[in-house]
């Protein structure tokens, strides 16, 4: 098999298809969505409602492991219009690892859970030989009545594409509480706070809850690995259209940018759990967007959704067109191997 994968990173779509899409086990009538390409949710029939489950694991990061790897999990829930309630967890050990590491993320999981209102039903832990960090995997669980979901599938051109908070949300949190000795020099300690609190908004559930309600949206995707870029492609992909997406539009808090600029990444391709990017019909984009600043949650309208044959562009403030066909390429990786030098400080 000549295959290759990448060297870090989720496996591209086209990997995907080849050896994994076409092999799911005993067909099901029950399961209304099943893997594919941008559905980051199954969704079952329950009769008179829906469960709709995801898992994922948290590969990188260390710091908050906890909190992060249940927040992400449930986010993907939620982007389905579901209501979360339940989670399960794997935690897997780094060698070597003590009681107290297992302490800290038991108080972690355990927080996280209560302020989503999600119980833990389940789960395995074990110390791995030869893992040399923690790994989290969480499988998130909800419910949803029957005829009110949405799927990242259901976009259609004329849509307006809306992003909540900005880009790159984990990914600040994430980058400073990595390499906080090397970005000393270089940020400030009120700017080291700022991102380290962008902890606390990886949530989407406030918005995905309170947009459900305008029946305005086509489509939702929390934005993940490949930041705000990847979860707009993947939806692309699921709803088969193109897109436009115009990258003066995309909010940057700017101690974001700065921590960017420095570590020589782009926001919109770094993982941004707490962004959810939707489709919304224009004449309920005045509804939708008050929806979303009633629950404290800015947006904004970056895009829109076009005939497929019209291709997926990024719009770069030049009037130039980047081609987005290309699997997008998370940034995360690339940042946490750099390291500041004393003359670059």
């Amino acid at each position: 098999m000549s295959l290759k994968l990448p060297p870090y990173g989720k496996i591209p779509p086209k990997l995907l298809k080849e050896l994994i899409l076409h092999r799911l086990g005993a067909h099901s009538d029950r399961v209304l969505v099943s893997p594919a390409i941008g559905e980051d949710a199954a969704v079952i029939d329950m009769g008179d409602r829906v469960l709709v489950t995801h898992i994922d694991p948290i590969t990188g990061a260390i710091e908050n492991l906890g909190w992060l790897a249940v927040n992400v999990a449930i986010n993907d829930v939620a982007a389905k219009g579901a209501t979360p309630l339940w989670i399960m967890v794997t935690i897997l050990l780094h060698e070597g690892a003590e009681a107290e590491e297992v302490d800290k993320l038991a108080k972690q999981i355990d927080e996280a859970a209560k302020r989503l209102g999600v119980a833990v039903v389940g789960g395995h832990s074990e110390v791995v030989a030869g893992l040399s960090r923690t790994l989290m995997v969480v499988a998130a669980m909800g419910e949803a009545p029957k005829n009110k979901y949405v799927t990242s599938s259901g976009a259609r051109p004329g849509d307006l594409l809306v992003v909540t908070k900005g880009a790159c949300v984990e990914g600040s949190a994430i980058l400073v509480g990595e390499l906080r000795k090397e970005l000393t020099p270089i940020l400030s300690e009120e700017e080291k706070r700022r991102l380290e609190s962008m902890i606390w908004e990886i949530s989407v559930v406030p918005e995905a809850k309170a947009v459900m309600d305008t029946g305005g949206v086509t489509a939702m995707h929390d934005a993940t690995e490949g930041g705000v870029l990847g979860a707009i492609q993947e939806l692309a992909w699921a709803s088969k259209v193109g897109v436009k997406v115009y990258e003066e539009k995309v909010p940057v808090d700017p101690t974001t940018k700065k921590l960017c600029d420095v570590l020589r990444i782009d926001p919109l391709r770094t993982i941004s759990s707490g962004s959810l990017v939707m489709t919304v019909k224009p004449g309920s984009l005045r509804e939708v967007l008050e929806a979303v600043r009633k629950v404290g949650v800015e947006a904004a309208v970056v895009g829109e959704v076009v005939e497929a044959k019209e291709g997926l562009w990024l719009v770069k403030p030049n009037g130039v067109f980047e081609d987005l066909s290309k699997p997008v390429e998370e940034e995360l990786w690339r940042a946490l191997a750099f390291k500041l030098s004393t003359n670059e400080a």
